[in-house]
């Protein structure tokens, strides 16, 4: 998908940015040179906020006002919650792998199928094709003078056991 208009997409200028967060654009210059908001930059080294960004720093601007946080401590609420959000991500993606896992180990477990049985839907059967060479010198006790094993070679067909 093409995020380039998306909430992280930086495209409001300093001065846009502080109106829609209600702040003077002075405070997000010292927000971001505190690290609470990092805007994206110009060729020109222009500050450039995301619509993300702006929702930050009303949220910056609530937890100041409101609940009396200093900026230090907005820092480090900002801090963990990025971080919990990537937690939730990692914990997501591991629960992904644990299903696939335990899939995988369910249908090993399964009873095996009656020979010539159709199997189970999508199961992967694997077929090997074995062909014997009799490489033994002849020994001259067959009917024509040859070994009794000796002759075209002999295929065996089965399925692989996994």
């Amino acid at each position: 998908m093409n995020d380039s208009f998306g909430v992280d997409a930086p495209v409001y200028v300093i001065s846009v940015a502080a109106e829609l967060a209600g702040m003077h654009p002075q405070t997000l210059r010292q927000y971001d040179r505190l690290g609470i908001v990092s805007p994206g930059r110009t060729s020109g080294r222009g500050r450039r906020y995301s619509m993300r960004d702006v929702q930050t720093l009303r949220v910056v601007q609530r937890l100041s006002q409101e609940e009396g946080i200093n900026l230090a401590g907005i820092k480090r609420i900002l801090e963990l919650e990025h971080e919990v959000e990537q937690l939730r991500e990692h914990v997501f993606h591991l629960a992904n792998e644990l299903e696939a896992a335990r899939r995988a180990v369910a249908r090993r477990a399964r009873p095996p199928r009656p020979e010539g049985g159709p199997g189970v839907p999508g199961e992967l059967v694997r077929r090997t094709r074995v062909t014997i060479f009799n490489t033994a010198e002849p020994t001259g006790d067959g009917p024509r003078g040859d070994s009794a094993q000796e002759g075209p070679e002999r295929e065996r067909t089965g399925d692989d056991e996994a």
